[in-house]
């Protein structure tokens, strides 16, 4: 009799193919076809600028539009593209498009991907993705057209808000201005825009699911405690983010201080949304206050939903954690949100993962500390959590970091993308469950 095949683990094919997306994608990039004529990017500019368009974060180190010629800023798109719907989820789709059925342990690796509820939902919920990103890719792209258009010519700006839609829609952050989008810092067309489109792309595919499942007008699906969740920290963070920014950069000439009330309106809600996790900005944050930037630096934190295009530890994650330091300085037992009880297993994962977030980001700047003598400590850190949330914003400083800095950040927008528990996952040998259980002792804490 044959021996059984093992199985790969989710978090290890995960881990993988996004490894060789970016190794596939740092081959392309450092051909000379990809680079404008008179530019020659290394090796390494292109390992980083393929890892930033995979794991959709956007920190560049050269200019994406006056370093890449055409054929490679389509090769950067393509990447973010596939780094915001992920290698697994576009597997899928090839297999169904071809006829092919999807095997048990196929959907495992795919559920934990696009975080599907159960393994039912999985097939019904890659369809749906197929469809909600070419939609809204597409309106944005149409939209977008306007103003590109008179800025850049008809065919280029076509282009352009193609380019600028998708990377909105995936929270990759790629622009392809030196300066970002800050030229469009009153514009409302572009600026509402993007905003949808990366609120939309934050939102996570299972909520939209959801949603368009909780209001068709046959058999309507109740709304999950996931979605509500998702929802309501999203509506709070933006409402909130917006009116820290609009208070903290009102007077300062840098930034708010030169717009009138309405574009400040429009420009501290731009700035609430970018930092989670998209990059764009429309002000120069090496402008910005210091307060404003330790903010930025709590929303890039946090980052999105999970199942989502976006980074960071998840707004779920520091949901739940809000939700459960509430509940023990009330001295309760029980997680209560929206009537529903959240499982105590729930509150660790959420722990875990804040933790490992915290470490890991301790563990980057103080290696960028080192190696970085010459650039502060703010910026560094400003750039780790960046990288970690897979942001794409930056004090102007990754340009100048040194080789070691720039491997640096490279992996931590690797783990920032997989998550940095996948990636444990993906290394640990699994062992079976121990059938011993020792006895329980409290311990101080606090």
């Amino acid at each position: 009799m044959a021996p059984r095949q093992r199985q790969t683990s989710p978090a290890r094919l995960i881990a993988g193919s996004f490894l060789a997306a970016i190794v596939a994608g740092t081959f392309v990039l450092a051909l000379p076809v990809s680079h404008a004529d008179g530019v020659d990017v290394s090796a390494l500019d292109a390992l980083f600028t393929a890892t930033s368009a995979v794991c959709v974060t956007g920190l560049v180190v050269v200019d994406t539009g006056t370093a890449f010629s055409r054929f490679g800023q389509t090769v950067i798109m393509v990447l973010f593209q596939l780094g915001g719907l992920g290698l697994l989820t576009l597997g899928t789709i090839l297999t169904l498009a071809t006829g092919r059925r999807l095997g048990y342990g196929a959907r495992i690796r795919v559920r934990a991907q696009v975080s599907a509820a159960d393994l039912g939902s999985v097939l019904h919920l890659v369809r749906s993705i197929v469809v909600l990103v070419a939609v809204v890719e597409g309106v944005g792209a149409l939209v977008l057209w306007v103003p590109f258009g008179a800025v850049e010519g008809v065919g280029n700006g076509l282009y352009y808000a193609l380019f600028h839609s998708i990377s909105a829609f995936n929270n990759a952050g790629f622009a392809l201005y030196a300066d970002s989008l800050t030229r469009f810092v009153v514009d409302p067309l572009v600026s509402l825009t993007l905003i949808v489109l990366i609120v939309v792309g934050g939102l996570g595919f299972v909520v939209i699911v959801n949603l368009i499942a909780r209001y068709r007008p046959s058999r309507r699906a109740r709304m999950t405690l996931h979605t509500r969740m998702a929802l309501g920290i999203t509506l709070f963070l933006v409402c909130a983010g917006s009116v820290v920014v609009l208070l903290l950069e009102w007077g300062n000439p840098g930034t708010l201080g030169r717009l009138d009330v309405p574009g400040r309106l429009l420009a501290s809600l731009f700035q609430a949304v970018t930092p989670r996790t998209a990059g764009f900005n429309t002000l120069s944050y090496e402008h910005m206050n210091t307060s404003t930037i330790l903010f930025t630096m709590l929303l890039m934190f946090i980052g999105g939903n999970p199942g989502s295009t976006a980074g960071g530890i998840k707004t779920l994650t520091f949901f739940v954690l809000a939700i459960s330091a509430w509940s023990v300085v009330r001295q309760r037992d029980d997680y209560i949100i929206y009537g529903r009880r959240i499982a105590p297993n729930t509150v660790v994962r959420a722990g875990v993962v804040a933790f490992c977030g915290v470490m890991l980001c301790g563990a980057a700047v103080t290696l960028l500390a080192i190696s970085e003598r010459d650039i502060g400590l703010l910026p560094l850190l400003f750039e780790t959590i960046s990288a970690f949330g897979t942001v794409g914003l930056s004090l102007g400083v990754t340009g100048d970091l040194s080789p070691v800095g720039r491997i640096v950040i490279i992996l931590l927008m690797y783990l920032g993308r997989i998550g940095f528990m996948t990636f444990a996952l993906a290394l640990v040998v699994e062992h079976p469950a121990r059938e011993i259980r020792y006895p329980a002792e409290d311990v101080v804490i606090g």
